[in-house]
């Protein structure tokens, strides 16, 4: 693909170093690309500083960044700055409608004619109080693409008035070549001990306490490894305590995104058990396109985007039904040959629709797009 175009992206989530291959194959399609990063992002799950692991053929640097951690309100002080200088052919503010970054980033753009598009998640019509309802139908003006991550979002943006073009395309996909099978597949071998798996923010909309009650229903030798930190850790604590089984959980805390591929490898199976509240539901789920990159099965929820990630390549239970989750672990548990298949029909399932090269490309036909674009 010949394309000379000047992308500016500037995206909090690409502080992760994994993350980062996706900027990579953007620029190997031919992309001049600066991506803009805050120098650290501090939420519920815990605090991520920004490191630069995949940054060949791309500029990638930290920017200043105001109220980090909060996710409406935070914003870059800097960008019309940036915008000046740089002067792209295309503005990706990887980032809500709905938000004061957005917002403040889509104006400067205009303001500069550079085109711009927004990124969004959002898979619940909710309506927003003044200024985000403001923010939220400025930005619907502003950009005359935009990205959803998955279908509920697309139709999210059309039920709010959103009458631009959508790209249906995923935040972030996986390297293949990095979230592979070990080489010797510990889980497709005999094992006493069956390893479960849980990758994510320890909240409590993951579901973790319906993980642990279902553990707590199994026979036989297994163990939980929770990756990951959040604010219902001392809760899940609590609980793996009251369900006597507090020998067989270990709680890890945060792993390094690079040295995901050697964890999900250790496990037999991992698990995502989200579920639902009023105000969110699960958006994608992108610890189960790492898993099954990996040959792990997965058995999720069916919360929000996990059946659409899923497929038929792992198994899936009714959101909060504890027994029918530990019945799905149970027959993890005791059928290698089920495991094995589930695990080579997942990888099977990424290579065919998650990769990072397969969405770097589609989000590049969004940049053509936008380039063509008179503001």
């Amino acid at each position: 693909m010949n394309i000379t175009m000047h992308v500016l992206m500037v995206s909090k989530a690409l502080v992760v170093g994994a993350y980062q291959r996706k900027a990579e194959e953007i620029a190997r399609l031919g992309i001049q690309l600066t991506v803009l990063v805050p120098p650290i992002w501090h939420d519920r799950r815990g605090r991520q500083i920004a490191q630069a692991v995949h940054t060949d053929g791309y500029t990638y640097r930290t920017v200043p960044i105001r109220f980090s951690g909060n996710f409406h309100l935070h914003y870059y002080p800097t960008l019309a700055r940036e915008l000046d200088v740089l002067r792209p052919d295309v503005l990706h503010m990887d980032e809500e409608p709905y938000n004061l970054a957005t917002w403040l980033a889509l104006r400067a753009a205009a303001g500069r004619r550079i085109p711009a598009t927004f990124f969004t998640w959002q898979n619940l019509n909710r309506r927003y109080p003044l200024p985000f309802s403001r923010f939220e139908r400025d930005n619907y003006r502003c950009a005359p693409v935009a990205i959803a991550g998955n279908q509920d979002a697309h139709c999210v943006l059309r039920a709010k008035g959103y009458s631009g073009r959508i790209a249906v395309i995923p935040q972030f996909g996986v390297d293949p070549t990095i979230f592979r099978p070990a080489d010797v597949h510990a889980g497709f071998a005999p094992q006493p001990l069956f390893r479960i798996g849980y990758a994510g923010g320890l909240l409590a909309e993951k579901g973790i306490d319906d993980l642990l009650r279902a553990c707590a229903r199994l026979d036989g030798v297994w163990e939980l490894t929770l990756v990951g930190e959040g604010e219902a850790q001392p809760a899940l604590a609590d609980l793996a305590a009251e369900l006597r089984i507090a020998g067989r959980v270990h709680f890890v805390g945060r792993v390094e995104s690079t040295a995901m591929p050697t964890v999900y490898c250790a496990f037999d199976t991992v698990v995502l058990p989200s579920r639902s509240t009023p105000s969110w539901k699960e958006q994608f789920g992108r610890v189960l396109v790492e898993a099954m990159a990996c040959e792990v099965p997965v058995v999720g929820s069916d919360s929000g985007e996990i059946p659409n990630v899923i497929g038929d390549a792992g198994l899936i239970f009714p959101e909060g039904n504890v027994a029918e989750l530990a019945r799905h672990l149970r027959t993890l548990m005791h059928d290698l040959a089920l495991r094995q298949q589930l695990g080579a029909a997942g990888r099977q399932r990424v290579l065919g629709r998650f990769t990072m090269a397969r969405i770097a490309a589609e989000s590049v036909a969004v940049y053509s797009a936008l380039a063509e674009h008179s503001v």
